[in-house]
């Protein structure tokens, strides 16, 4: 069974592979298919709203059923920034490090005990008869006042849980616990229930 990820993020889809093996889902990029999904502005307010346009835009280009995250970090001492922009923070050029630097700058003053964080990501599946499957999985923490950890990417070596960084969990801890990995077991059996169904 073949889906189409829609991502050009090697992390995302790495992770997304990884939970979605077990359920007999071979994940494709469109580089796999030999072509290059058109570019998706994501214009929606919500991770939900963004990853269904991410979804059903690559599932209507290649008519094979689509899957997409959209993800972020939420800060509650930036009044939930840098949200739906997490991707985008500091500028289309910015790196991870760029944007690690610019978050931690922005909480420099913020005391320990209001540095509460979390990480959301949504997921919706698009299929080619226009069903919708959608889920969503929070991963609560706190910023941490400087990075540590040489796993994961994006804002996981800041992104404190308990005395690690998500950056210093192994992927198999950070799957069981992560907002993708909650948002992708839920979407696994929601997947399942679907497909038993068809």
């Amino acid at each position: 069974m073949k889906y189409v990820i829609a991502t050009h993020n090697a992390h995302k889809l790495i992770e997304l592979q990884r939970i979605l093996e077990p359920l007999g889902i071979e994940a494709v990029t469109d580089r796999d298919l030999g072509m290059e999904l058109p570019e998706v502005e994501e214009t929606g307010t919500t991770f939900a709203e963004n990853a269904y346009l991410k979804a059903a835009s690559a599932c209507a280009a290649t008519g094979l059923p689509a899957i997409a995250d959209d993800s972020g970090l939420v800060v509650d001492a930036l009044d939930g920034a840098p949200g739906v922009y997490s991707a985008r923070y500091g500028g289309e050029e910015a790196t991870d490090d760029d944007r690690n630097v610019l978050l931690l700058e922005e909480m420099k003053d913020v005391p320990v005990g209001e540095r509460a964080a979390r990480f959301v990501s949504a997921i919706c599946g698009v299929f080619p008869n226009g069903d919708i499957l959608r889920t969503q999985g929070t991963f609560e923490g706190e910023i941490a006042f400087a990075p540590k950890g040489e796993n994961g990417f994006g804002y996981d070596p800041i992104f404190l849980v308990g005395e690690r960084t998500s950056a210093e969990m192994s992927p198999a801890e950070k799957d069981a616990v992560s907002h993708r990995g909650k948002a992708l077991a839920a979407f696994s059996e929601k997947l399942k229930q679907y497909l038993n169904n068809d």
